[in-house]
């Protein structure tokens, strides 16, 4: 801890908090995550040898792990610091269908690295684990142990549950945890894809009301689509191919890297620079509004 020196907070959640630090060393800004534990050293120890697999998860569409540590009753990890945050607070002024196929490419990429070289499956995909940075790269954040240790703490978890593939509420909801694979893993890159594209997240709103009704539209109704005014019949059909509710329908990672969604000549002309660029200044705009709102609020009720 004292070759870090302390930046700005990053985030905050239900076990921990992830900052923003300077590995004072090598001069590189990093990420660093804690997470509270309560745990006997026997645990502590398997714990270290699993994040030892994080060492080997080198891919670029992977964010890069640098190391672990223990003080006390914490476990802290350093990641790579991605300077224009998660996807889900860059999707608010619009995503064009070319940088949606970019962002669809590298977390494909980086889901099928994860399960053919380190037979990983990520078990929580959606937009708040999907990093950005300035140079538009796209990369994937906790997977294995980061999550796992999560809900390790956590007997429910209502905002993973609102990702899950139909397969896995019924599993769980009959205490079968076998029913987790990759497809699964699809479902969810399908339902953050849809909600990248449409900037919320895609069952109506009244479903969030209670998490019964959320699992029960999961479960029951219709899959959400792309909507039809904004994407072209390749990526809605990209999409689609993610979110049949049979498991067993559901395109593969080399269906998905095949489809002509992700073609890498038309791709390859995407700007993801500029709409990195754009995306910050319209996530300030907003900050800003926001603050303005706050402070007339605060006003009129003095």
């Amino acid at each position: 801890m004292e070759q870090l020196q302390l930046d700005e907070e990053l985030g905050k959640g239900n076990y921990g908090t992830v900052k923003k630090v300077l590995h004072k060393p090598t001069n590189v800004f990093m990420a660093m995550k804690e997470i509270r534990l309560e745990l006997d050293h026997a645990k502590l120890k398997s714990i270290m040898m699993e994040l030892e697999v994080l060492h080997r998860a080198v891919a670029p569409e992977i964010v890069e792990f640098y190391g672990a540590f223990f003080i006390e009753s914490c476990v802290y990890y350093c990641m790579e610091y991605m300077d224009a945050g998660s996807l889900d607070k860059l999707q608010g002024a619009g995503v064009p269908e070319g940088v949606l196929g970019c962002i669809a490419r590298s977390m494909v990429k980086g889901l099928k690295f994860l399960k053919d070289d380190l037979h990983i499956i990520h078990r929580d995909v959606k937009p708040t684990n999907v990093l950005v940075n300035r140079r538009g790269q796209v990369k994937l954040c906790d997977f294995g142990v980061s999550g796992q240790l999560e809900r390790s703490l956590a007997k429910t978890n209502i905002g993973c549950q609102s990702y899950m593939a139909p397969e896995r509420i019924q599993g769980e909801s009959q205490n079968n945890l076998g029913t987790y694979t990759v497809a699964s893993d699809v479902w969810s890159l399908g339902l953050s894809m849809i909600e990248i594209g449409m900037g919320k997240y895609p069952y109506p709103p009244e479903t969030y009301s209670n998490v019964f009704a959320q699992l029960t539209a999961i479960v029951h109704g219709e899959p959400p689509e792309l909507p039809e005014d904004k994407y072209g019949p390749s990526a809605r059909q990209f999409v689609a191919g993610c979110l049949v509710k049979h498991p067993g329908g559901r395109s593969t990672y080399q269906q998905l890297l095949d489809h002509p969604f992700l073609n890498d000549g038309i791709l390859r002309e995407v700007d993801m620079i500029g709409w990195v660029s754009k995306a910050l200044v319209y996530k300030e705009q907003q900050l800003d509004e926001q603050r303005v709102r706050m402070f007339e609020q605060m006003r009129m009720s003095s």
